[in-house]
């Protein structure tokens, strides 16, 4: 006569057995670090805050009510709005998107601008009043709605440090100052001052299209970038692409660049992206660099 056990208990045995090893891994003591192994970064990501905005009405029973919401990258922050419509007592909601303009004032710090969805620099923890002039809008034209939308939004992260740094003179005329009707000489400085990233950026100098300025340059690195479909070779003269890929601290990389003005006045402004790689991860960052000015009164 057999005396094995019942089937039932060699499962219930496993499965006691697996719930024992389980149990004891996850309290194990990890073991040490190999010496001079440098400790795992922290995880990091976007952070997104959101708060109530209000809601807009409209004069056909239509309603939106709208969250404003910031998401801090790091160096730079997005704020945008999100649209949850309605149509009087009915349970329709349709889908609605978002556009407009948006200005955060920190307690006690300059006001920052943008429009929604877009990418400004993080000027770092507080308190925010984020005031933005919304349009909302739906798919099948039922909900067009403009208005105000009004949030309180805390920000902690930190504002990190630096990794980049661009920097601009000027020759033949006031610094930082540009003339109608003149040619001057300016050159950008661009220094990576951290040890994130690595030694590749793109500095990207823009004039005002409607102007007529040229932006001009020597440098193979660099281009005026090519808008139109093949076999189209007309290029945008007010605008310049310069591809750097040897930056390190302590080895900045300099960019001569000859802005000619016709008639008409106009800024430059300038950015600059870059690559941070972590793993096969998406990861990088965008600056602000200066902003040159126009004075007509120059002469």
């Amino acid at each position: 006569m057999s005396t094995r056990p019942p089937a039932r208990l060699h499962v219930l045995g496993a499965l006691g057995a697996l719930l024992l090893w389980t149990v004891t891994a996850a309290h194990a003591t990890p073991p040490p670090a190999r010496a001079g192994a440098a400790a795992p970064p922290p995880a990091t990501g976007p952070v997104t805050h959101c708060a109530p905005g209000g809601t807009l009405r409209g004069p056909h029973g239509q309603y939106a009510d709208i969250a404003l919401c910031v998401t801090n990258t790091g160096a730079t922050m997005t704020v945008s709005a999100a649209a949850t419509c309605r149509r009087g007592t009915t349970r329709v909601r349709p889908v609605c998107r978002t556009s407009g303009t948006w200005t955060a004032r920190p307690a006690g710090g300059p006001a920052a601008t943008g429009t929604l969805a877009g990418r400004a620099d993080y000027p770092g923890p507080g308190t925010y009043e984020i005031d933005a002039a919304v349009h909302v809008r739906s798919d099948a034209q039922e909900t067009d709605l403009h208005g105000d939308a009004h949030a309180t939004v805390t920000l902690t992260d930190a504002k990190p440090q630096p990794s980049h740094r661009v920097e601009v003179t000027t020759a033949g005329g006031a610094p930082g100052v540009l003339r109608p009707g003149t040619a001057s000489t300016l050159t950008y400085t661009v220094a990576r001052v951290g040890d994130q990233g690595d030694g590749s950026a793109r500095l990207g100098l823009i004039g005002e299209e409607s102007s007529g300025i040229r932006l001009t340059t020597t440098d193979p690195r660099c281009v005026n970038p090519l808008p139109g479909r093949y076999p189209s070779t007309a290029r945008s003269m007010y605008a310049l692409d310069c591809a750097l890929t040897d930056l390190q601290p302590g080895r900045p990389a300099t960019v001569t660049v000859r802005a000619t003005l016709a008639a008409a006045c106009s800024t430059i402004v300038s950015k600059l992206g870059y690559w941070t790689p972590r793993g096969q991860e998406s990861t990088g960052g965008m600056l602000t660099g200066p902003t040159l000015t126009c004075d007509p009164a120059r002469t």
